[in-house]
C-alpha cells in the first residue's frame, strides 16, 4: 500500500499542478488573443448593470479567472471609467462566466488531451506569427487543462475504498457546514476555483461522494475564490477594497441562501441529471452554474443596497483619478474656437494638477516603498497619456476652423504644452521603474543621498506647480520665476552628481545605488525642462 499511495499522491498533486498551469496559460493565450479589448468590453458595456453583468461574464470566459476580471474591474472603478455600482453588475457576471471552465470538462475530451497539448505545442514553437502562438498557447492551456484532470482522477479513483474517506463524505452529507469548510479552504489554498470544481467532478464520477455531499463544497469554493479579490484589495484603494467587500458578501449570501434551500437544490439537480440524461461531471457543472446563475439573479434587484452597504463599511475618501476629460465639449468647435481654446486650456490645466500629483506620489514612493504610491502615479500616468490623446484630438479638430492670428498661436503652444506635461509623466514613470529596480535588487542609497534626491523632488514639483499655475493666470512674474527655479534646479543636479562620485570614491555608495540615483536625478531635471517649455509659452504668448 505505501508505494500505492505515494504514486497516487504524486499523480493528484502533479495533475493539480498542470491543471493550474493549463489554465493560466489558456486564460493567457485568450488575454494575448484579445489584448486591450478587455478594458474597452468592460469600459463600453457597463452602462447598465445588465450589460455589465454580461461584460463579466465574457470576460471571464476569455480570461478563465473571475478573480482576474474582478481585480481588472477594481484597476477601472479606480480609474473613474466605472461607478462602484457597475462594478458589482460585472463581478456577479464574473461569477457566473467561471463555471463555463466546469462545463467544458464536463465534455469528456479527456482521452484526446495529449494531442491537443501537442497541436498546441507546434503551434507556439513552430511559428513565429504572434496570433498563431497566442492561439498555440490557448490550444496548450486547454489540453493541460484535461491531461491534469485525468492524471488527478486516475490519483483520487482508490479513494473510494478507503475507509476514512468514505466516513468524511458521510459526514459530509449530514453536516453541509463541513462540505462548505472543505471548499472555501481547499479554493482558499489553490487559488482557483475550477480545479476545486475538477476534482469534485472527478470524486463525482469515480462514485467516491454522493451529491448531497457535493454541492456545498461547491458553496464553499465559491467562497474560497474571493480570497483573491481580498488580497488584491489590501493596501489598494478605497474603491478595490469596497469591490471586493461586495465580491464576498454576494458570495456569502448566496451560500447562506442556498444552504438553506440545499434540499430543494438537490431534488432540482438530480431531476435535472434524469431529464438531460447527464454525465457525472456535467451534473457538477449544472450544479454550480445554476446555484451562480441564481444567485445572480436573485441578488442583482439588490446591486444599489450593496454598493450603499459597501459604503457605508469601508468608509474613506475615494481616490478617483478621472481618464476622461471633463472640459472638451465638441459643441464649442462649431460654435466658437476661441471658446473651444479655452476649453482645451483649463483641460490641460487639470492635465498639469495630475502631473504633480504623480510627482507627489513617486517622492512617496521613494520614501516608504509603499505600493501604494506606485500604484496611484502609474495610474495617474495612464490617465495623462489618455488626456494627451483626448486633448491632442481636440485641438486638431480646432485647427480645423478658422481661427484669428492670435488663437493661431495660443492653438500652437497648447499643443506643445501638452506634449511637455505628458513627457513629465513619462519621466515620473521612470523614476519608479528605477525605485522598483531598488527594491527589488535590494540597492541600499544612503540618507545623504535620500536627503538630496528629496531636496531635488521638492524643488521640481514646486517648479512644476508654479508653471501650471503662470499658464493658468498667464502671469509673466511667474514664468521668469518658473525659469530662475529651473536654474537652480540644473546647478543642484550638477552639485549633487559631484557630491556623489565624491561618496563613491569614499566607498560610502555603491554602483547600482548611483545608477539609481543619477538616473533620478536627471529625469527630475528633465521634468525642470518640460516646465520652463510651458514658462516660455506663457511668456512668448501674454
Amino acid at each position: 500500500m505505501g508505494i500505492d499511495l505515494q504514486s497516487l499522491l504524486f499523480e493528484f498533486i502533479g495533475g493539480l499542478g498542470i491543471f493550474l498551469l493549463g489554465i493560466k496559460y489558456m486564460g493567457e493565450g485568450l488575454q494575448k488573443s484579445a489584448g486591450d479589448r478587455l478594458r474597452d468590453i468592460l469600459d463600453r458595456f457597463t452602462s447598465n448593470p445588465i450589460l455589465g453583468v454580461l461584460a463579466g461574464i465574457v470576460v471571464t470566459v476569455l480570461i478563465q479567472s473571475s478573480s482576474g476580471t474582478t481585480v481588472l474591474t477594481v484597476g477601472l472603478v479606480n480609474a473613474g471609467f466605472m461607478s462602484l455600482r457597475q462594478a458589482i453588475g460585472v463581478i456577479m457576471g464574473a461569477n457566473v462566466g467561471t463555471t463555463v471552465t466546469a462545463f467544458i470538462i464536463g465534455i469528456d475530451i479527456g482521452a484526446y488531451a495529449l494531442p491537443i497539448l501537442a497541436a498546441g505545442a507546434m503551434m507556439l514553437f513552430f511559428f513565429k506569427h504572434k496570433k498563431i502562438n497566442a492561439l498555440g498557447q490557448t490550444v496548450f492551456g486547454f489540453g493541460s487543462l484535461f491531461y491534469g484532470l485525468e492524471l488527478m482522477s486516475s490519483g483520487m479513483s482508490p479513494l473510494r475504498s478507503m475507509d476514512f474517506f468514505q466516513e468524511l463524505t458521510l459526514r459530509m452529507s449530514d453536516q453541509p457546514i463541513l462540505g462548505v469548510l472543505i471548499g472555501t479552504v481547499f479554493t482558499l489554498i489553490v487559488q482557483s476555483s475550477s480545479a476545486t470544481i475538477g476534482i469534485l467532478q472527478g470524486l463525482f464520477s469515480e462514485g467516491a461522494i454522493e451529491l448531497k455531499a457535493a454541492i456545498p463544497v461547491l458553496f464553499g469554493d465559491n467562497l474560497g475564490t474571493t480570497i483573491t479579490a481580498i488580497l488584491a484589495a489590501i493596501g489598494a484603494s478605497v474603491a478595490a477594497k469596497r469591490a471586493a467587500f461586495t465580491h464576498v458578501v454576494f458570495n456569502l449570501v448566496g451560500s447562506i441562501v442556498f444552504l438553506l434551500l440545499l434540499g430543494f437544490f438537490t431534488q432540482f439537480i438530480e431531476f435535472l441529471q434524469a431529464q438531460f440524461n447527464l454525465n457525472p461531471e456535467m451534473t457538477i457543472a449544472f450544479a454550480h452554474g445554476s446555484f451562480n446563475i441564481a444567485n445572480t439573479v436573485i441578488q442583482f434587484p439588490f446591486i444599489a443596497g450593496l454598493a450603499w452597504l459597501a459604503t457605508k463599511v469601508i468608509a474613506g475618501k475615494d481616490v478617483i483619478i478621472e481618464y476622461k476629460p471633463k472640459h472638451l465639449d465638441p459643441i464649442f468647435i462649431q460654435q466658437s474656437p476661441s471658446v473651444a481654446l479655452g476649453q482645451a486650456k483649463a483641460e490641460i490645466i487639470r492635465m498639469g494638477g495630475y502631473a504633480s500629483k504623480g510627482l507627489e506620489e513617486t517622492q512617496s514612493y521613494l520614501a516608504t516603498h509603499q505600493q501604494k504610491h506606485s500604484e496611484i502615479a502609474m495610474q495617474v500616468e495612464g490617465a495623462l497619456n489618455n488626456l494627451d490623446k483626448e486633448i491632442t484630438n481636440y485641438l486638431v479638430e480646432i485647427s480645423s476652423r478658422s481661427m484669428s492670428e492670435h488663437e493661431s498661436a495660443q492653438h500652437t503652444n497648447l499643443m506643445d504644452t501638452v506634449r511637455d506635461i505628458e513627457r513629465m509623466g513619462d519621466h515620473f514613470e521612470n523614476i519608479i521603474e528605477l525605485i522598483d529596480y531598488q527594491i527589488s535588487n535590494k540597492v541600499i542609497i544612503t540618507d545623504h543621498a535620500i536627503e538630496d534626491l528629496n531636496n531635488m523632488f521638492d524643488l521640481t514639483i514646486l517648479t512644476v506647480r508654479q508653471a501650471i499655475n503662470a499658464l493658468d493666470t498667464m502671469d509673466r512674474e511667474e514664468a521668469l520665476e518658473v525659469i530662475q527655479k529651473e536654474d537652480q534646479i540644473d546647478r543642484m543636479e550638477r552639485k549633487y552628481r559631484k557630491r556623489h562620485i565624491i561618496r563613491v570614491n569614499e566607498g560610502q555608495c555603491s554602483a547600482s545605488a548611483g545608477i539609481v540615483f543619477v538616473d533620478i536625478l536627471s529625469n527630475l531635471e528633465r521634468i525642470g525642462d518640460h516646465a520652463v517649455n510651458i514658462a516660455e509659452e506663457v511668456l512668448g504668448d501674454s
